[in-house]
């Protein structure tokens, strides 16, 4: 967890503070499969300023996860622009959406901010390539490395009656 302490802070509505911080993303689990960040500790820009009533948080950086591609199981790497903003209103009587879930007791959990803007900014699969051809349905082999392809393979006995009734369809 990197926390952020808010308290610190003395801004009037209208000024705005630029911090730079080191993050330390954590390593993302996905399809059972394990990503890692690359590098381990990222540079990141925090910047927050004080609106009317409560203060804006936005925070960048950049990354890059390394794992197993999606398809063919080999390496795949994937970078991570991060460009996230929350508004959090110290007020507590005010409308639960003004108010972060990143903020506790006056800190700003960065750690747990960037951990899911980086899930926010995912691919829908992560790939080696985007033509990557995956592996062979029938023997495991990398299609990307050996493309090749099986003779057709005789159908099981037992669905030989919904294959008549499909015939005659």
């Amino acid at each position: 967890m990197t926390p952020f302490d808010l308290r610190r802070l003395r801004l009037r509505p209208g000024e705005l503070q630029l911090e730079q911080l080191e993050l330390e993303p954590e390593p993302f689990h996905l399809g059972g499969q394990r990503y890692e960040p690359v590098p381990a500790t990222v540079p990141a820009e925090l910047e927050i300023s004080q609106a009317t009533g409560a203060m804006v948080f936005d925070l960048r950086f950049r990354t890059r996860l390394t794992g197993p591609c999606m398809r063919c199981l080999g390496h795949a790497e994937v970078s991570i622009d991060v460009s996230a903003r929350e508004v959090h209103d110290r007020d507590e009587a005010s409308d639960e959406e003004l108010r972060s879930d990143y903020v506790t007791s006056d800190r700003l959990d960065v750690s747990a901010w960037a951990r899911d803007g980086i899930a926010l900014e995912l691919p829908d699969q992560i790939l080696c390539s985007p033509d990557c051809a995956g592996l062979c349905p029938v023997c495991g082999k990398d299609l990307n490395v050996e493309p090749h392809e099986h003779a057709e393979r005789q159908a099981d006995p037992r669905w030989a009656a919904l294959e008549e009734l499909r015939e005659r369809l």
